[in-house]
């Protein structure tokens, strides 16, 4: 897996998935960025290394975006509504991926990940009308990605948790959907921000037993080979 330091602009960086993930690549030596909505963040990242642009995305253009985003190796979007308000997911979780794919192309930014949700993510409930716009809001966003011709992954978690990190998940095509801490995605985006093999890929994850190094390793020999990697549970 690559080792090499990048610049990464994360979309969402003061979310909770997205300030755990600039600790994460901070500590891969990583140079970080990010959008904020308030110059109250900007002291905060300041003190650990983090650079931020102050800017309401639902607002910017996909040229303001791009302005911010350029000389960035990957885009990293994080940023969501958790199916409130349907304006402010039409912003945030449709509009806001199709400015962050524009952008990309006119800052020459290659790489895009998104951070998405399982599509069966609690289809055992009666969601009120708002929220089953937000996963048809998602969905839209992954299409668009999708036919982005940028060099894209997607990333659905499943339930997120404020629980502990355990370094173990699981890691797919497709997964059960359960639940998953944000510290386990945060470290699994890191991990797969290293990991060039992992390109046009939309990827599943749960908690589970294989260390996310590891995990991710396997994932990418998949993609690789387009044959089933075998991993092992960890035993430790």
């Amino acid at each position: 897996m690559g080792r090499h330091s990048m610049d990464i602009f994360v979309i969402g960086i003061t979310g909770r998935i997205g300030r755990l993930l600039a600790d994460h690549l901070k500590d891969r030596g990583d140079n970080v960025k990010g959008l904020t909505r308030s110059t109250r963040d900007e002291a905060e990242f300041a003190a650990v290394g983090v650079k931020t642009y102050v800017g309401d995305l639902g607002a910017m253009t996909p040229h303001d975006l791009a302005a911010v985003v350029t000389g960035t190796d990957v885009i990293v979007f994080t940023a969501g509504s958790n199916g409130g308000e349907r304006g402010v997911t039409e912003a945030i979780d449709r509009d806001g991926v199709a400015k962050t794919v524009e952008a990309a192309h006119l800052a020459g930014v290659r790489r895009v990940a998104l951070v998405s949700v399982f599509p069966e993510a609690w289809r055992e409930r009666e969601l009120p009308a708002d929220e089953e716009y937000y996963f048809a809001a998602k969905k839209e966003a992954e299409v668009t990605l999708s036919h982005s011709g940028l060099d894209w992954f997607i990333l659905r978690p499943s339930l997120l948790t404020d629980d502990a990190s355990t370094g173990l998940i699981a890691l797919g095509l497709a997964e059960v959907h359960g639940q998953i801490s944000r510290g386990d995605v945060a470290a699994t985006l890191a991990h797969l921000l290293h990991e060039p093999r992992i390109s046009r890929q939309i990827l599943e994850l749960n908690e589970g037993d294989i260390r996310i190094e590891a995990a991710v390793s396997c994932a990418a020999a998949e993609a690789e080979t387009e044959t089933a990697a075998k991993c092992s549970p960890d035993r430790a």
